[in-house]
């Protein structure tokens, strides 16, 4: 069963979509992020991305680890991986995107997002909700800018709420770059602490 026909049914949680492959272990691709290098290793952090912006319940934040020995400074080959990221996670999140616009009448992403796993559905459900109605395509940007948040929750709450692809693409872009900033700001002022 592929993954849109899990969406668009609603028979299976997105949270369980690696269970569709059991013998699949999707741990190697944080492993390959882990240990990406040269430019290949930007493909690889976008591919990365692309697939944690819609189907798989893996930390974004990751993609920072790796040390990429392109031959610039580390401050730009960051940005070079901030930016890599969003692009993917944006194309991630227009798949997504157009998954919750399809599923939009059925109801099957809310009834994910109601039986998922994690324990903060609700509160984040709520959270998404308030921050769609209230400052829009800012609020999407805004909740994907959280560092260790799960993306796919608001994405997907997001996709099935608003209605305009490339607004959608350009607020995730910018909530990925927001989310690295943010950490990557946070552990250096938290390493220079100590």
């Amino acid at each position: 069963m592929s993954v849109t026909a899990v969406l668009t049914t609603g028979s299976l949680a997105l949270s369980d979509a690696v269970v569709l492959a059991p013998w699949f272990d999707y741990h190697w691709l944080e492993a390959a992020v882990e240990t990406a290098t040269g430019w290949v290793g930007l493909g690889i952090i976008a591919v990365y991305s692309f697939l944690i912006a819609f189907v798989l319940p893996l930390p974004s934040e990751i993609v920072l680890a790796p040390k990429l020995q392109l031959g610039v400074p580390r401050t730009v080959e960051l940005g070079l991986i901030m930016v890599a990221s969003g692009i993917g996670k944006a194309g991630g999140s227009v798949f997504a995107f157009h998954i919750g616009q399809e599923a939009k009448e059925a109801g099957p992403v809310v009834r994910f997002l109601k039986r998922s796993r994690f324990d903060v559905i609700e509160w984040s459900e709520k959270q998404t909700v308030e921050l769609a109605r209230k400052y829009g395509y800012a609020g999407l940007a805004m909740a994907l800018s959280v560092p260790f948040f799960p993306d796919t929750l608001s994405i997907y709450a997001f996709a099935v709420l608003e209605e305009d692809y490339l607004k959608f693409a350009a607020a995730t872009f910018v909530g990925s770059v927001g989310r690295l900033l943010v950490t990557v700001l946070f552990f250096s002022g938290a390493f220079a602490l100590l």
